[in-house]
Parts: structure tokens; C-alpha cells; sequence
């Protein structure tokens, strides 16, 4: 298996909102925030729902992956209910090796809820579910050891239970790639971040704002000599500024796409690393491999979902 990637395995349910919904429920634009099975249902109440598919930020980069002829495999926690069976379902379908044996949990599978504005913005409103409760039990090191590099994703760390799985697939990887995920992850678990893309990870993917709030960065600059002194290899999306790869002291750019007709940002940087890894895996140069991550991801932003 060339990649497996570990990841909160979520349910995602679209719907489209104004930027006043998210007034009236204290959201902020553009964030993730994680809320309890009540609120999830609450919000839910008034919306309706565009469309629902099997999601989780390193499963759609998985899904791309796969789209693009690698092989690929997916960990992540689900309950043996109609959600759980319906995510499976969805992964299967995409030639993905799900490996995780579902059975009844006393939570149910996760959910998220991605409410689009007008502006093509993403808010997330998730319900962890189950996802949240994978432990290092969940986590195969056998499956771990077979694959060329294991992903993982910022959403899946936390104190406790997921930090065991979190860790032991670190120990047991050939090499590692992360996404540091959402500004909110960095925020709240910064120290600990910080550690892991110094010591413990290979591959690092993060926007603009997530990396510059993860080192105190004032200017790109800094985050450039930053990556130069760790030496790792850290990819940067910057929006309309495009993509940079910083490996060792190799610095490369591409231009983001022009002229495209932006329907939804879900999914936007889970392609962007799908197509960027696949470069990595297939032996692309760094700037091919940059290309790769932006033409998938450009293809995503002008659909609904996170699924090309």
C-alpha cells in the first residue's frame, strides 16, 4: 500500500446558508467548530440539506488518491449503524481499503455539518461521534509498517485516547505526513504541534494562517526560514497567491489557477494534498507535484462537496 491514512471518519452533510445564520448561532466564517450530538441537531432543525457523503479531511484526500490510480487505504472509527454502514459503503465504492471492523458503539458515526455562504465559504460544525473516541486498539501496526507513508490529519489529535493512536502510528510508520487542518486545531494544540512537525513528521501540509499562527510568524519569510532550519518538507497553500514547497532548502512555487467559477472551498486543501502526495509517491518533482495538488484542487472548488 503506498498510503494509509488515519483520520476522523465524519458523514458530511452540505447545506447552504447567509452569512446571517451564522450570526444568529455565533459561528465564525471559514472555522470548524466542534459541538455535542444537541447543537449538531439544532442547527440542523431549519437547513436543508444539498448533500450528504462519506467525508473527514484525510479521507477525501484518500478518495483523490485512489481517483488518480494509487492504492490507498483508510482508517478511521465508525459505529455499525446506518451512518456507519453508508460511510463504509462510500469509501468501498472509491476502490479504498477501509480497515476498520465496525461494531455497535454507544455513540453514534460522526457528522459535519458544512454550511456555504453565498461567498463559496466553508463553516463546519462537527459532531465527532464515535470518530472521536479511536484508540491505539483501533490502530493496526501491521497495516501501519506495509504502507510506503501514513497521513494523518490536526482534527484527529487530542489529549487522551486518540494522542495513543495518533502516537503509535507515528512509531510504527515508514514515513509520516500530516495536515496541521484548521486554524482552530493549531490554536489549541500548539505546543504539541509544534513538536510533532519538528520531530516527528516527514511531510507537512498547512495554509498560510495555520503555519504563521504555529510558529508566531509576522512574515512568510519567516515561515520559509523556519522550514529551511527544521528540515522537513512543508507545503504551503496561500490562496491566490498559490503554493509553495519548502524541502530541505529546496524552495518551489506555483501560480494558483485563474478564472474559475468557485462553487464551494470544501475539500480544497484534502485535494490539494491528494494531488501534491501523488506527485511524492509517483517520483514528480516537487514543482509537478505542486502543480498536481492545485489542478485537483481547483477542479473541487468549482463543485458542491469534496468529491471530484
Amino acid at each position: 500500500m503506498k498510503i494509509l491514512g488515519i483520520g476522523n471518519a465524519i458523514v458530511d452533510v452540505l447545506c447552504k446558508v447567509t452569512d446571517d445564520f451564522l450570526k444568529q448561532n455565533s459561528l465564525t466564517k471559514s472555522t470548524m467548530k466542534l459541538v455535542d450530538e444537541k447543537e449538531f441537531k439544532k442547527l440542523l432543525s431549519s437547513l436543508k440539506i444539498e448533500e450528504t457523503i462519506s467525508g473527514g479531511s484525510v479521507a477525501n484526500s484518500i478518495v483523490g488518491l485512489s481517483q488518480l490510480g494509487n492504492k490507498v487505504g483508510f482508517l478511521g472509527k465508525i459505529s455499525d449503524d446506518d451512518l456507519g454502514k453508508k460511510y463504509e459503503e462510500g469509501l468501498k465504492k472509491e476502490k479504498v481499503e477501509y480497515i476498520y471492523s465496525k461494531k455497535s458503539e454507544p455513540i453514534p458515526t460522526g457528522s459535519c455539518l458544512i454550511l456555504i455562504t453565498p461567498d463559496s465559504e466553508r463553516t463546519m460544525c462537527t459532531f465527532l461521534g464515535t470518530a472521536g473516541k479511536i484508540n491505539d486498539k483501533d490502530v493496526d501496526e501491521e497495516k501501519i509498517k506495509k504502507a510506503d507513508i501514513t497521513f494523518l490529519e490536526g482534527y484527529l489529535w487530542d489529549e487522551g485516547e486518540p494522542k495513543k493512536a495518533f502516537d503509535k502510528a507515528i512509531n510504527f510508520s515508514n514515513k509520516v505526513a500530516m495536515s496541521l487542518s484548521d486554524l482552530f486545531c493549531v490554536e489549541r494544540h500548539k505546543v504539541h504541534f509544534l513538536d510533532l512537525v519538528k520531530n516527528k513528521l516527514d511531510i507537512i501540509f498547512a495554509n498560510e494562517q495555520e503555519i504563521m499562527s504555529l510558529i508566531n510568524a509576522n512574515t512568510f519569510n519567516e515561515v520559509v526560514d523556519f522550514s529551511k532550519q527544521i528540515k522537513k518538507n512543508i507545503i504551503i497553500t496561500r490562496g491566490e497567491k498559490g503554493a509553495v514547497s519548502i524541502n530541505y532548502n529546496e524552495v518551489e512555487e506555483c501560480e494558483a489557477a485563474k478564472n474559475l467559477i468557485i462553487k464551494d472551498l470544501t475539500g480544497a486543501g484534502d485535494l490539494f494534498a491528494a494531488g501534491y502526495l501523488h506527485g511524492y509517491i509517483n517520483k514528480m518533482s516537487s514543482r509537478e507535484s505542486l502543480v498536481k495538488g492545485t489542478e485537483l484542487s481547483s477542479k473541487i472548488i468549482q463543485k458542491i462537496g469534496a468529491r471530484i
